[in-house]
């Protein structure tokens, strides 16, 4: 329990207690006054020199057309552990049906709306399409994937940027994973051809039954992350979680090509542009981190053209008008109004 605390403490990660409790202050703000800015603050649109940018990003996430999506009649909640599955009326979603973060980070946008909407929703870690228009975190990166509407959800794990002050050139030669296995074959697959390699500071944290005890190893916090020149973002139940931290600093994310997405809008992302992209058997690893070490200059490319990605995420007041807006296409897609 005491190491626990102490890496909580330094792990360089903002404290869940303080997120959840600002989020609790701000549910005594009564829901009606942001329904009555809702109009307002949609026909800011219209008026905005970066328009067509944002409603790039609103059809980006939110591929329904038309209006003609129906959501099932009735209430439904099923609970599957590593998501849920709940649809019914706004109003009517609680807290006590998952993970707390999932709940304020829907809030947050859905207050705007009428609690009488009805949606579906399926918080937590997605990786399959669902039968019928849903809100959800992530989505398989696939032609048929419209039915997952993707909304910024467990914001304070995934989205969350660094301040890296150490060069490129100054880390180590070598690159770091630290994570869970659970049940992802990519993980295992790296783990048992990269550990002890001298180019890879590679180990599972945390216990997981099965795991031989070699792979097992003590956390290390992001500053101790960030010594390296690259940091493994290897996909878990959905998409890798550290991959927006490690694109805004100057070390260099080194991942597969990615099969789900998130508001990170990880389908963008350009290999050996944004990222060191390496094969799905891991076989070109070693040549890739040796080509960047012995060519400084661009893998600092790299790193620059990540920053500017990280970029478009910034603008607060921006990313709050494109997620009402992916929300209330939603709702009319669905055969509702936003204004109920």
């Amino acid at each position: 329990m005491g190491d626990s605390l102490v890496y909580k403490l330094r792990s360089g990660k903002p404290p869940k207690f303080i997120y959840f409790a600002y989020d609790m202050l701000k549910m005594a703000i009564p829901s009606y006054f942001y329904r009555m800015q809702l109009k307002r603050t949609i026909a800011q649109l219209s008026k905005r020199p970066d328009r067509a940018y944002i409603e790039e990003r609103v059809s980006y996430y939110n591929r329904l057309s038309g209006n003609n999506h129906p959501i099932p009649q009735g209430t439904h909640v099923e609970n599957k552990i590593r998501n849920l599955i709940y649809r019914g009326k706004l109003g009517n979603y609680k807290m006590s049906y998952f993970h707390k973060a999932y709940f304020f980070d829907a809030r947050e946008y859905t207050r705007w709306f009428s609690p009488d909407l009805r949606w579906q929703y399926c918080p937590g870690d997605v990786y399959f399409t669902p039968d019928s228009p849903t809100i959800v975190k992530s989505r398989l990166l696939a032609d048929d994937n419209q039915n997952s509407v993707i909304l910024k959800l467990d914001a304070l794990r995934h989205f969350m940027f660094v301040n890296d002050k150490r060069s490129f050139t100054t880390k180590k030669d070598c690159a770091i994973f630290r994570g869970k296995i659970r049940d992802s074959r990519i993980r295992t697959q790296f783990i048992k051809m990269y550990i002890n390699h001298p180019l890879c500071d590679c180990g599972v944290v945390g216990h997981e039954a099965g795991i031989p005890q070699e792979w097992m190893v003590a956390k290390k916090t992001i500053r101790e992350h960030l010594e390296y020149k690259f940091i493994l973002s290897l996909e878990g139940n959905d998409v890798a979680s550290n991959l927006k931290w490690v694109m805004s600093s100057n070390s260099i994310a080194v991942m597969t090509r990615p099969t789900c997405e998130t508001w990170f809008m990880e389908g963008k992302l350009i290999p050996d542009y944004h990222y060191i992209e390496i094969k799905n058997d891991f076989s070109d690893f070693e040549e890739k981190l040796t080509y960047y070490i012995n060519h400084p200059e661009k893998a600092q490319q790299i790193i620059d053209h990540a920053h500017e990605y990280i970029k478009q995420f910034q603008n607060k007041k921006r990313e709050r008008l494109i997620s009402l807006l992916v929300l209330d296409k939603y709702f009319k897609a669905t055969g509702q109004s936003g204004e109920m």
